[in-house]
């Protein structure tokens, strides 16, 4: 269970947040399946739980018009630490925003297509996503890596479940 913290809970779920650079986001097709994809996080400002930078003509802004509802699954492979998110998606196309938040690197995504569609922050093609979270759950890992080690070579042996560190669910 979460601390008695609402503010520690937090604060401690965006820190396993920002040490985990790739989200997988899940959206549901029109037919229902779900459809993973990897968004890079971007750095936490005031205007969602969290955002990313999209491309306006892509599959997800179809799946997100026919269901809002998104998860975002982060893993950290050095840690064991892990993070699930639900909540749901809203897309923003302010210029102006957009002009603010812009980081250089976003070109990489976006290469140039023409005068106008030049990855740069007037393309028309940039949009925000921008994550209204219900809830996380994540794990926290409460021990040092050779314990953990120690874990999954027992799990192995023995056949019970590792045990990394503690798991929390907080209300968003």
């Amino acid at each position: 269970m979460a601390t008695d913290n609402p503010r520690q809970d937090l604060d401690e779920f965006y820190k396993l947040i920002q040490s985990i650079e790739t989200a997988m986001l899940t959206t549901r097709r029109a037919d229902g399946r779900l459809v993973s994809r990897p968004m890079a996080t971007q750095e936490r400002e005031p205007i969602a739980d969290l955002w990313f930078v999209t491309d306006i003509e892509s599959h997800k802004m179809e799946e997100l018009e026919h269901d809002r509802n998104v998860n975002l699954g982060y893993f950290n492979t050095d840690s064991y630490e892990w993070v699930s998110v639900s909540g749901s998606a809203q897309i923003s196309t302010d210029r102006e925003l957009i002009r603010r938040l812009y980081k250089p690197d976003w070109k990489i995504w976006f290469g140039k297509v023409d005068e106008v569609r030049d990855g740069g922050p007037d393309d028309p093609r940039l949009a925000l996503l921008l994550i209204d979270a219900d809830t996380a759950m994540y794990m926290k890992r409460d021990k040092p890596k050779p314990m953990i080690l120690f874990e999954l070579v027992r799990g192995l042996v023995t056949g019970k479940e590792p045990e990394f560190g503690r798991t929390e669910k907080v209300q968003l």
